[in-house]
């Protein structure tokens, strides 16, 4: 089996982190388990967002060369629960609360999400992701 991606981008999320990328330099994605606006993905300047010991790294979205790839995040506690499902960045119209880098555009990144079959799930047991602690820059 070849591998499966723990985390995918719609066309529209990888044309919004790419203008943000373009005006901000180097992005990340966390997810979070809080509540409300709190579960939302939340984009961030590269470096601007501590990452956890306990967060684990999901993959990351590939942009056009020379724009370097986003990273994307989870909370620990929310992977826990969210292990079996793919995480699907998705972008939707309106405006989130917080400090998520595209607030001032009128849109939103959501996730959205797709259960791993059983020889997805097969393949990623054997290849754990890597948590904060492990990841260095």
């Amino acid at each position: 089996m070849t591998a499966t991606d723990r985390v995918v981008a719609t066309d529209s999320a990888v044309e919004l982190l790419t203008k943000l990328s373009e005006l901000h330099g180097g992005l990340m994605i966390h997810q979070s388990g809080g509540c409300c606006d709190g579960s939302a993905p939340m984009c961030y300047p590269s470096g601007e967002f501590r990452v956890g010991q306990r967060d684990v790294l999901l993959g990351e979205i590939e942009l056009a060369d020379p724009i370097p790839a986003v990273r994307v995040w989870i909370q620990g506690d929310q992977y826990e629960v969210w292990k079996h499902t793919q995480l699907i960045l998705d972008v939707v119209p309106g405006r989130g609360a917080g400090f998520s880098l595209e607030a001032p555009e009128g849109v939103r990144f959501l996730a959205r999400s797709r259960v791993f079959d059983e020889a997805e799930n097969t393949w990623l047991d054997a290849c754990p992701p890597r948590r904060g602690a492990e990841v260095t820059s």
